[in-house]
């Protein structure tokens, strides 16, 4: 089964956001490397979210350019 890219796009963001909220709630002092991952995580939502972004716009497009019957 083939899934929607917007999907899939949709599913690695709400991890990475799961992600980032595990390491903000980590009881401890967080390190360099998890400061380190978190910024490397943070600029691949950025980067999912033009994505998104792109995949909507494109979609909203062809339905513009589709003929309207009423």
């Amino acid at each position: 089964m083939m899934t929607d890219p917007a999907c899939a796009i949709k599913r690695e963001v709400h991890q990475l956001v799961d992600l980032q909220i595990d390491t903000l709630r980590q009881p401890s002092c967080l390190t360099t490397s998890d400061l380190l991952d978190y910024r490397v995580r943070s600029q691949k939502i950025a980067v999912l979210y033009q994505e998104l972004d792109q995949i909507r716009r494109a979609s909203f497009k062809a339905r513009a350019c589709w003929p309207q019957t009423f």
